[in-house]
């Protein structure tokens, strides 16, 4: 059973029923749903399936919404791609069109006037790249610099652009408005600049009276890394979404990034996301590279909540075989992990209460006793995150009554939440979080979990119990 959670893009390749089915079968613990490229009623159609799988499966795999973000991306194309080919010529025109291989429209026309001769202009994250040599007020004449395919929706970086882009439009609220209607689990922002990008956007949820939604902050340009810390501060949680990333500042330093981004986010009980390219080899063939392998590996060993799939299961051949995959690295990487590195660096920076020197000595017990699991009946999930935080060598089984609170978990390391009746005593916590466990990773007779929590659950905030107990 794997600690790191994964998430897959759902896409062409993925909409059949039964391929999320596998796919949901062979690990995954959120659907994600990229606007940029995903209408409305495709997302109605994917949570649609996806919620009538949870039902059928037992299972209680969440969903996670894209937004678009202030991004320049291409619009549409003649069949929805073009192909271009090294010197020749494309024009990107403000004019709307239905684009080819001689002239594309993208979606912030604006964009056009503030860009140089010469200018280096990269398509699909860094993919193709254009040089300009020619311009008008209506439109950029660019020589093609390599061979390439270009998509509908895709990204478009112009270095000398800088015009000024509000963090939120009128589609994005609309987007916000689909999310919250829709019931999903995380918002996952893109193009974040600033810790006031994430309030615009929890405004709109208070408006909404939407105190569910998680809000992951996707860090893709030098502005996000320059405000990291108020960034993690307001967010739920941060995606190293390396592909933009990759396009804005030097491939070199995205390493060294991910290391820091992941270090922050766990030191102040945030979940971290690494995104873009674990696998992208996969999308053509059936065995990933080396490198890719050691990439995900290394992501893991540095404690990241969780990896995402993107091309790999939106347009891949082989989408479950990618998932599939990337299960058994996590789950090799896993053995390597220094539990107690990261258990004493959570430490170092806990707050002096009781729920964090509870959910610390409970990891610390789990790990010198072998404990099968750490089980959390918990309300709000508080608790569970928590005993995330700290990294336990084991499982932690987090049960709620409150179906939000479970699919709220999904994206936590090492975590695993189950919906159970209300506890009303706390007798029928201590049982039912024997019989869950029981259940749940069909323990034997002389196996240890430890029990932990707030109780009266409704009535305390915070955790002031731990129970060991053998089976």
């Amino acid at each position: 059973m794997n600690k790191t959670k994964i998430i897959a893009t759902i896409g062409p390749s993925s909409t059949d029923k039964e391929v999320i089915k596998e796919l949901m079968l062979n690990g995954l613990d959120v659907v994600r749903l990229n606007l940029s490229h995903a209408d409305y009623s495709f997302c109605v159609d994917i949570i649609e399936k996806v919620n009538e799988l949870n039902k059928e499966l037992n299972m209680n795999v969440a969903i996670m919404l894209d937004t678009v973000g202030p991004e320049i991306r291409t619009l549409k194309f003649i069949n929805g791609e073009a192909q271009l080919h090294a010197s020749e010529l494309v024009k990107i025109v403000k004019e709307e069109v239905i684009g080819d291989k001689n002239a594309f429209s993208i979606n912030i026309p604006q964009a056009i006037d503030g860009v140089k001769h010469n200018t280096i202009i990269k398509l699909d994250d860094g993919k193709i790249e254009l040089k300009v040599v020619d311009k008008t007020t209506d439109y950029l004449v660019c020589e093609v610099l390599n061979d390439g395919i270009i998509r509908d929706g895709k990204s478009v970086n112009m270095e000398c652009s800088k015009i000024d882009i509000p963090f939120i439009n009128q589609k994005d609220r609309e987007d916000v408005k689909f999310a919250n209607m829709m019931n999903v689990d995380f918002l996952a922002l893109s193009f974040v600049s600033s810790s006031d990008d994430i309030l615009e956007i929890n405004d709109i949820l208070i408006e909404l009276e939407n105190d569910h939604i998680s809000i992951i902050a996707k860090v893709e340009n030098e502005k996000a890394i320059e405000e990291l810390d108020e960034i993690i501060r307001v967010s739920d949680g941060v995606m190293v979404a390396r592909g933009d990333l990759g396009v804005e500042i030097p491939l070199e330093r995205i390493p060294g990034i991910q290391k820091l981004i992941i270090n922050k986010c766990h030191l102040n009980g945030k979940v971290s996301i690494v995104a873009t390219e674990l696998l992208s080899s996969m999308e053509n063939t059936l065995r990933p590279t080396r490198a890719e392998v050691s990439d995900i590996a290394n992501a893991v060993i540095d404690g990241v909540d969780a990896v995402m799939l993107s091309g790999e299961t939106t347009v891949g051949q082989h989408p479950v075989l990618a998932l599939q995959m990337m299960e058994k690295v996590i789950k090799s990487a896993e053995e390597n992990i220094d539990y107690i590195d990261l258990l004493s660096k959570a430490m170092r920076t806990e707050k002096q209460d009781s729920t964090g020197l509870i959910a610390h000595s409970v990891a610390d017990c789990a790990n010198r006793l072998k404990a099968k699991a750490i089980v959390v009946p918990t309300i709000s999930g508080y608790s569970a995150r928590k005993m995330s935080r700290f990294r336990p060598s084991c499982p932690i089984l987090a049960l709620s009554p409150d179906i939000n609170t479970v699919k709220s978990l999904a994206l936590n390391f090492g975590v695993y939440a189950r919906k159970t009746d209300e506890f009303n005593s706390f007798d029928k916590i201590i049982k039912t979080s024997i019989s869950k466990a029981i259940d749940f990773l069909e323990l034997e007779e002389n196996d240890k979990i430890i029990i932990t929590g707030g109780y009266p659950l409704k009535e305390v905030k915070h955790t002031n119990f731990m129970k060991i107990e053998e089976i």
